[in-house]
């Protein structure tokens, strides 16, 4: 029988309960004004980016919500709370000049462009593409006609506000993050947003990425940021005094370099790992020098950093 897997991040139909499910294990974390979730590292300041993590996690669909709960917040124990201040006279007051100051209005966010209204006919479609309406996570099917599709989605944004969560397109509002996703949506299409304006065919090559390292004695671990590496199909080739790097991204970019690196390193003892907005690189030195910077080409002042202390690049 067929059932929506409820994890994070999920959100498919499905009717082989044996279906890999790729979602996140832990509850979501709004901290400061940061988003992400309590099971992997990615922190973001939107809420758009925030829906965009990836997830880590791959196991078997549910329909059963097996979401830890929020860890109770700790009870503060305040010290008692000072005598109030003696009252001030009204003579005083009239002789104290009184002026407050009122912080400038902050500009507002530039709001994210809007997404197309349907899919380029031209462009196509993989086959585990999900809906990019919001709240809709309906999967592409090939042998379904397209104008047999029902789209139910929210076309407004998330609004958070004193504690009640919702969105702009409809008035319910909860207090909880699991019943906000839950909010049914209140628009409907016809067809479904799967690949939106398109790309022009070819890759888009990828320039260059923002990296960074730190050290210890024995290896340097260096991360490469660069988002939705395709994991199956990224090629990271270790050499003596070089790494050779090939990563293809799911969104069709790529990006490809040869690193010449400032002293050698022992290739089979090297590492990589993917992970959701980054290549992380762990290269075993071959000696214990100090690598003032990642690259043979990079500038250095000529001081070498100190090992455990972060270098970037």
């Amino acid at each position: 029988m067929a059932g929506k897997c409820v994890h994070k991040g999920c959100g498919k139909t499905f009717s082989d309960p044996e279906e890999p499910c790729v979602y996140h294990p832990g509850p979501p974390v709004f901290h400061e004004g940061q988003k992400g979730w309590k099971c992997c590292k990615p922190r973001f300041l939107t809420f758009e980016e925030f829906l965009s993590i990836p997830p880590c996690t791959t196991g078997k669909h549910s329909t059963v919500d097996d979401t830890p709960a929020p860890e109770p917040k700790k009870t503060e124990v305040l010290p008692p709370a000072p005598p109030p201040p003696a009252p001030i006279p009204a003579a005083q007051l009239e002789r104290t000049a009184m002026s407050t100051s009122i912080a400038p209005p902050e500009k507002p966010k530039t709001p994210p462009p809007p997404e197309p209204d349907s899919d380029d006919p031209s462009a196509e479609i993989p086959a585990s593409a999900t809906c990019r309406r919001k709240t809709c996570g309906a999967t592409y099917d090939a042998s379904k006609p397209r104008d047999e599709e029902k789209c139910v989605h929210h076309p407004g944004q998330p609004v958070f506000h004193e504690g009640s969560k919702g969105w702009s397109c409809c008035k319910r509002r909860v207090l909880e993050f699991d019943e906000f996703l839950k909010i049914p949506g209140c628009a409907e299409k016809t067809r479904h947003l799967f690949v939106g304006k398109g790309k022009p065919p070819g890759e888009e090559k990828v320039e260059s990425v923002r990296n960074d390292f730190y050290q210890t004695p024995s290896s340097v671990t260096v991360s490469l940021y660069l988002k939705k590496i395709d994991k199956d199909n990224a090629k990271v080739v270790f050499s003596a005094n070089s790494i050779e790097l090939d990563l293809p991204t799911s969104d069709n970019k790529r990006y490809t370099d040869t690193y010449t690196l400032f002293a050698a390193i022992d290739p089979e003892k090297s590492t990589f790992k993917v992970m959701g907005t980054k290549l992380e690189l762990i290269l075993a030195k071959a000696d214990n020098t100090s690598w003032p910077v990642l690259r043979s080409d990079d500038k250095w002042s000529g001081q070498r950093i100190q090992v455990g202390n972060a270098g970037r690049a």
